[in-house]
């Protein structure tokens, strides 16, 4: 497949490749040359104040007491300063710079998408006959009662599905009941409930080779939103029982516990074990969290994956597929679920300097980001606490994660939102050398994509 452009089309590239270089070069001189040596020393003011503000941070959640509270004043009014400060010296210029950089980065961004340097292949779709016995487990309090005030079970029921209502006094084992589903002749299995109960149905219907349905009635449903589904509106998943196709996707395993999105070790997954998390997030999680991340509590991690490892980490999140990391706007998504690698991210801060890095260093030490097939999470102890797909777990150590490429036959409506496009990445150096060249040969010509 060729990415040649039509001449006006590259022409238009080319103009929006020199907008953006200059408009991002007049961001930076706007505010110098209003406010001249002044406004340098602003910028260096700007650079401190949000590493004081990191660090600020950082004694919040590591102290306790009296001084926490000052700490946590101060990371409050360190950026307040800072918009103060910039807002009364450099106002108009403030705006224009803000502009300019906007102008920039849209103008960046059209230049560089039609050059192939961000293009994914999608998950492929395949022609699916609609499924004759489906068996949909709802559960009635997921996401604040979606199944009831959607209707869902009554509209499942009209498209000929049997569901499988649980029931919220008690626990359900949900595996068994889809164990039992298919004993009965289901041909396809679906989940109206979180995540974390859609990972052990899916893991089932991977077991089974039998499609598999997910209906976004949970809280956050990740899954549901990397699959492109209506997150607004739970029923119109019902619609791939009858106008549906199938997509593969690979599915997650940690130590044998599926997982459709990530499985969590390190503080997170300490904190959210505590009986007194669901009831009082925050100061459960300001109670916990100074022994945590100063090493007084909780286990001594090591992660080995792609060759590499990483010695204690205070929190590691290993996916089922990598996350977005360099667009801000597409954090939390996936754009395929059938790379067949995990994403692997660690984090280490051990001093308030350290978290300052983290904020003005472009590539800090403490934060690693890794693609692989699998990963080992040791411990110094027998068991590790572990948050997968949202449920507190705690599993024997070590950990391994593993992924299966596309073990999930997924049954999604023909007609869906869809997965929002990945925004080019900024390249400034593709960007120079397409504004400078007169021909077609800053266009990146290359095959089909992967």
């Amino acid at each position: 497949m060729s990415w040649d452009l039509s001449e006006r089309a590259y022409r238009g590239q080319r103009w929006a490749a020199r907008t953006a270089l200059a408009a991002a070069g007049l961001a930076v001189l706007v505010p110098l040359a209003y406010g001249g040596v002044g406004g340098v020393l602003l910028l260096v003011a700007g650079a401190a104040g949000l590493g004081l503000g990191a660090v600020a941070v950082w004694w919040t959640l590591t102290l306790r007491g009296p001084v926490r509270w000052a700490a946590a004043v101060l990371a409050v009014l360190v950026p307040a300063a800072l918009v103060a400060l910039f807002a009364a010296t450099l106002f108009w210029a403030l705006l224009a710079s803000v502009a300019l950089w906007t102008l920039a980065v849209w103008s960046g961004r059209y230049a560089l998408r039609g050059t192939g340097s961000t293009r994914v292949r999608v998950m492929r779709e395949r022609k699916a006959a609609p499924p004759r016995r489906p068996y949909l487990i709802m559960n009635p309090r997921s996401g604040g009662g979606k199944v009831v005030r959607f209707e869902l079970k009554e509209k499942a029921e009209r498209l000929g599905a049997h569901v499988i209502l649980l029931d919220p006094d008690r626990h359900e084992d949900v595996t068994a009941l889809a164990r039992k589903a298919v004993a009965e002749g289901a041909d396809l299995l679906g989940v109206a409930g979180g995540d974390g109960t859609q990972a052990l149905v899916a893991a089932v219907a991977a077991a089974y080779d039998i499609p598999f349905l997910v209906i976004s009635a949970g809280t956050r449903n990740h899954f549901a939103m990397d699959l492109g589904l209506d997150r607004d509106n739970p029923a119109a998943c019902l619609d791939a029982l009858t106008d549906g196709v199938e997509v593969r996707v690979d599915l997650g395993f940690a130590s044998g516990r599926p997982f459709v999105n990530n499985a969590s070790f390190g503080a997170y997954a300490a904190i959210v074990q505590s009986p007194s998390y669901r009831d009082d997030k925050i100061g459960t999680t300001l109670e916990l969290l100074p022994d945590l991340l100063t090493r007084q509590q909780g286990p001594l991690l090591t992660v080995r994956a792609a060759g590499r490892t990483l010695d204690a980490p205070h929190a590691v999140l290993v996916s089922n597929n990598p996350y977005r990391t360099d667009d801000p706007f597409g954090l939390g998504r996936r754009d395929r679920l059938d790379a067949a690698v995990l994403g692997v991210l660690g984090i280490r801060v051990d001093s308030a300097a350290e978290a300052a890095a983290l904020i003005l260093d472009p590539a800090p030490r403490g934060l690693t980001i890794l693609t692989a097939p699998d990963a080992v999470i040791e411990a110094d102890r027998a068991e590790i606490e572990a948050g997968i797909d949202g449920e507190a777990l705690v599993l024997p150590a070590p950990v391994h994660c593993r992924i299966t490429p596309g073990a999930l036959r997924v049954r999604v409506p023909r007609e869906r939102p869809g997965v929002p496009p990945r925004a080019p990445r900024l390249d400034w150096r593709r960007l120079r050398k397409l504004a400078a060249t007169v021909g077609r040969t800053a266009v990146h010509r290359r095959g089909p994509f992967l």
